[in-house]
């Protein structure tokens, strides 16, 4: 039955394949005008030598050892050299080949879902909501995410894998699944949750596990199996696939720690993540339905009010109720809302890397499942003949052609850094890295004044900000005001002290400058760029004679009590702290610092007496907060 509907339908796939790649290419086309951009393009491509030099054995070695963005995926690299290598680094074909791997994604997608179920409309309603749909934006017109596109195709050829094993089964079908899988890894590890994809293929649309022991619904399955197989022989099935995913898993996790990409319990606790991960569930299902206000960055809000969290545990757990509740007559809906939830557990933040609280690149294949929901579900929810394929018919191509423009004007964002990160100034609040980055945008520009606008905007929201210190302190040193360029320097080196950039450009200012040489200020900055540079007993000595010069200098006595902070010389730094908030009150890190400093000394009190303190200096003192949430919770009841 299934081969007469193929058979039928090869004709309209070749219609439906044509219209996919105009739609496609009608939406991206513009990325060929578009410029690299100053957010992560350039540890990929523009500023990475080996990357640059093209398909070479030492770049071949270095894609597959090196932990460079934080990632092992050593074929991207290997894509990145290839572009290189054939087009230099012209911008135009970098865009390009992303393009035509999520052309290639798009039809793949299609031809696999119609392959699967034998319904061609649906699955090229699927292919057509991935080709165009707004979220999906960020991956194809982004250079750097080459390794979303490039990790789809090798999960599209999985999936095109996995259902020729099933329809014949075989070890060497088994290999070229398992291969794909491999190959994808190595693209993106973010493909670790397709073993439990499959299973859930294997419910629907494959027909292979059947709980109730009921035969699958042929209306919505192509039936490929003839015969259900075992519950436990589909999990042993996968074990290979499981185990490749361990593996990557793992590796993943060591290369992003190493880089320090993964983010701290002090910085966000485990409280905080749950409840970003429960509102990104929520907030993407909002962004698949009605794209707006999309960015290519996202601040953590850090904490999330208890009735927007109760909210999304009541909307999640409801939504996944009635689609269980449904299984039997609907398995789609179970298996594209399970694909949706499971496909973004890499990414929805229990493990947080980075800064952002979600990313419309998270969507690219997790939306999938929503899409699969929606081409399934959507008829059973218009009316009855004879107005049902002309309704089904109309809002169909509504709904595409409201995507296409809206998809076509976010492409539109992405030309180049400033018109990308003033977008997302725009539909964002408090966005420290757009500021910062568009401030980057402007001072390659020659807008300096600009630049160092934007600099300060990023740092009054964030005034931890190490990169837009050193940024402002860059920008200021070509103004000639080299003072207030080495306090900047200097205080990205207190928030990061390994630095290297900061530590290259206050090094170079204190050269730059004659003026007080020998005064306080200088051998205060000289003492955090020795601390930096792990010559401790340098740094000690430095402090000491800035205190000398000026026994009333708080951030002298700050920055010599971290360093006796690090020794264990914990008497030493307390006392130093103490006399740095002695001398400024309001000197937040001073207070954090200092509670640190008693609570490992046993003095819960004090301790949260000062990050008390330093959080009214500060209310947005993360650092300070996470502090002494932990203390309340470890400190002995009185």
């Amino acid at each position: 039955m299934v081969d007469r509907i193929r058979a039928s339908h090869a004709p309209l796939e070749l219609v439906v394949g044509l219209c996919l790649a105009i739609a496609t290419l009608t939406v991206f086309w513009e990325v060929r005008n578009h410029q690299f951009v100053n957010y992560d393009d350039n540890r990929y491509v523009t500023e990475n030598r080996i990357v640059q030099a093209g398909l070479t054995r030492e770049g071949a070695l270095w894609a597959f050892t090196t932990t460079h963005a934080s990632n092992w995926h050593p074929l991207t690299w290997l894509s990145h050299m290839l572009d290189c290598e054939l087009f230099g680094a012209n911008p135009r074909a970098h865009h390009l080949s992303n393009l035509i791997l999520h052309l290639a994604n798009s039809l793949l997608l299609f031809l696999v879902f119609k392959r699967m179920t034998g319904m061609l409309w649906q699955s090229a309603f699927v292919a057509a909501l991935f080709a165009i749909h707004p979220l999906h934006v960020e991956s194809v017109a982004w250079v750097s995410e080459r390794k979303d596109v490039l990790s789809a195709f090798f999960w599209m050829l999985t999936l095109w894998a996995y259902l020729h094993y099933v329809v014949s089964p075989g070890f060497g079908r088994y290999l070229l699944v398992l291969l794909f899988f491999a190959l994808g890894l190595m693209a993106k590890p973010m493909l670790v949750t397709l073993p439990f994809v499959l299973l859930l293929m294997d419910y629907w649309p494959l027909g292979r596990l059947r709980l109730d022991g009921s035969s699958p619904n042929t209306s919505e399955s192509a039936n490929v199996s003839a015969q259900p197989w075992p519950k436990f022989g589909l999990v042993l099935e996968k074990l290979p696939l499981l185990a490749v995913s361990a593996v990557s898993s793992m590796v993943t996790f060591l290369v992003q720690q190493s880089e320090a990409a993964v983010q701290s319990l002090a910085v966000f606790p485990m409280r905080v993540r749950v409840a970003n991960a429960l509102m990104s569930y929520m907030g993407y299902v909002g962004k698949t339905i009605w794209p707006r206000h999309l960015a290519v960055f996202y601040p953590h809000p850090g904490h999330v009010a208890v009735w927007k969290i109760a909210g999304a545990v009541l909307f999640l757990g409801g939504v996944s109720a009635l689609v269980i509740r449904m299984a039997r007559r609907h398995p789609y809906l179970a298996t594209g809302w399970l694909w949706y939830l499971g496909t973004l557990v890499p990414v929805i933040g229990l493990v947080q890397v980075g800064a952002q609280s979600m990313a419309d690149r998270y969507t690219y294949l997790p939306s999938i499942g929503l899409f699969i929901m929606i081409a399934w579900g959507g008829p059973h929810l218009m009316p009855r003949p004879p107005w049902r394929h002309v309704v089904i018919a109309f809002s169909t191509a509504s709904v595409l052609l409201l995507l296409m423009v809206t998809a076509w004007l976010q492409v539109r964002h992405w030309q180049d850094s400033r018109a990308l990160f003033e977008h997302a100034i725009e539909v964002t609040h408090e966005n420290a890295l757009a500021h910062h980055n568009l401030g980057m945008a402007l001072y390659v520009q020659g807008k300096v004044g600009e630049a160092i606008t934007q600099y300060r905007k990023a740092m009054a929201i964030n005034s931890n900000y190490a990169l837009a210190h050193n940024s402002l302190g860059a920008a200021l040193v070509t103004r000639g005001r080299f003072k207030e360029a080495i306090t900047h320097f200097s205080r990205a080196l207190q928030i990061n002290p390994n630095y290297e950039d900061a530590q290259k450009n206050l090094r170079m200012a204190l050269q730059q400058t004659d003026k007080s040489v020998e005064g306080a200020e200088a051998r205060n900055h000289r003492g955090i760029l020795l601390a930096g540079e792990g010559r401790i007993e340098e740094a000690v000595a430095e402090f000491s004679e800035a205190l000398r010069l000026r026994p009333r200098f708080a951030e002298a006595h700050y920055n010599m009590g971290n360093v006796l902070s690090g020794l264990a010389k914990l008497d030493e730094a307390i006392a130093h702290y103490l006399e740095a908030v002695r001398i400024r009150p309001g000197y937040a890190e001073a207070h954090n610092n200092l509670g640190i400093a008693l609570a490992q000394q046993g003095k819960a009190k004090e301790a949260m007496d000062h990050l008390s303190r330093a959080l009214q200096i500060r209310p947005s003192f993360a650092e300070a907060r996470n502090n002494l949430l932990r203390l309340q919770k470890t400190a002995p009841s009185p």
